[in-house]
């Protein structure tokens, strides 16, 4: 076992697990990412569902010991650090208040970064896609400028995920970003003249072929997963017949996890720098009924060869630029948790703590196969 991590893996973070004034005004008093969890019921057979949780429990990130014992946990299986979303709805924030209280207590003494999930809120988690909740809206320069104010402090913060020195940020849509090369030039200006060494910024949900250079980024992170409701060649009749059952069934898109893991993989890049962003697992159900994707039958030896694949793609980069992105911490409500639940335990990070500090051969810098 290697004393070194082999990638510096950085966890996405989801702060729906505490209430707020908006969601109990949309959903009822009390609303978190556990209503949907708990209340998750199988739609088929072999369906797992309800996930619940083991060694956190429901907790609430209202409170500083259930994230400290989130950073514990992270921090003992090889994950680096925390990347919360953010939410900026032009100068309105959403769920900050954890975040918030991590940067204002010092408070775990934890490496951290942040992704703006810039996307329109709807109502899909209630099955109603069409409503709008909160418009993802963008104002011009002068939003521009308060929202780097705002998320200034974070990028100073000595915990704070740097490459190079730059601080890591980034986008979940950036195809969405009007004028993305002017807002990232601005955003740069302003993060020199505040003293930083300038920005690393990323841009995430896009695939292989999008160029992060053409748009002002540094690089791109890449999620690789499979379309719902996939339209099937009648010459593949048994896969299609079987969508068109779980259609008229009205049963989510299932897959097989294990049938799909090549096109879960993550791909080499050569044009520009991307980051790999993996799953371990997926299952949006408790969200979003039969409109969902469900993988099934996801295990943690499968993950294991798309986590290596992953490792492997950064192996040979410089230690700085050596990122994998793992999917997620806690999206519970997505079945996309490597917080332990009451099925696999501490599988999933077993399985990455081995991965992560499994040691390199001499010769080429590649990872050793069991």
């Amino acid at each position: 076992m290697n004393s070194r991590p082999n990638a510096r893996l950085l966890a996405l973070y989801l702060p729906q697990f505490h209430p707020i004034a908006e969601n109990d005004q949309w959903w009822g008093k009390g609303f978190t990412e556990w209503t949907n969890t708990a209340k998750a019921k199988p739609m088929f057979s072999g369906h797992y569902q309800p996930h619940v949780p083991a060694d956190l429990g429901f907790y609430d990130l209202r409170l500083s010991e259930a994230r400290e014992e989130q950073a514990k946990l992270a921090q003992a299986y090889g994950i680096e650090g925390f990347c919360y979303y953010h939410y900026w709805f032009g100068g309105k924030q959403l769920l900050e208040r954890p975040f918030q209280e991590v940067l204002r207590s010092g408070r775990p003494d934890f490496p951290f970064c942040l992704c703006w999930a810039n996307e329109t809120w709807t109502g899909i988690w209630h099955g109603a896609p069409n409503r709008v909740l909160v418009e993802q809206t963008y104002p011009g320069d002068d939003d521009h400028r308060a929202h780097f104010q705002t998320v200034l402090p974070a990028f100073c913060d000595s915990r704070y995920v740097r490459v190079n020195g730059k601080p890591f940020f980034a986008i979940y849509r950036p195809m969405n970003l009007p004028e993305s090369r002017r807002v990232t030039d601005l955003w740069r200006e302003m993060a020199l003249q505040a003293g930083l060494p300038g920005l690393h910024l990323v841009g995430m949900g896009v695939d292989e072929s999008w160029n992060p250079a053409l748009h002002g980024f540094d690089a791109a992170s890449t999620c690789r997963m499979p379309i719902r409701r996939p339209w099937v060649s009648r010459r593949r009749f048994g896969e299609w017949a079987r969508r068109k059952y779980q259609e008229r069934a009205g049963l989510p898109t299932i897959y097989s996890y294990a049938e799909v893991l090549d096109t879960l993989l993550p791909v080499r890049v050569e044009s520009h720098d991307n980051y790999p962003c993996i799953v371990h697992a997926w299952d949006n159900s408790p969200r979003s009924g039969k409109n969902a994707l469900v993988l099934h039958e996801s295990s943690p030896e499968l993950y294991r060869g798309i986590l290596r694949k992953a490792i492997e793609l950064r192996i040979d980069r410089p230690p700085e630029e050596n990122i994998v992105l793992v999917k997620s911490w806690n999206e519970w409500a997505e079945g996309n948790h490597l917080e332990p639940d009451l099925k696999f335990g501490h599988a999933y990070l077993e399985v990455i703590r081995q991965e992560v500090f499994r040691a390199p051969t001499s010769g080429g810098g590649k990872v050793l196969h069991e």
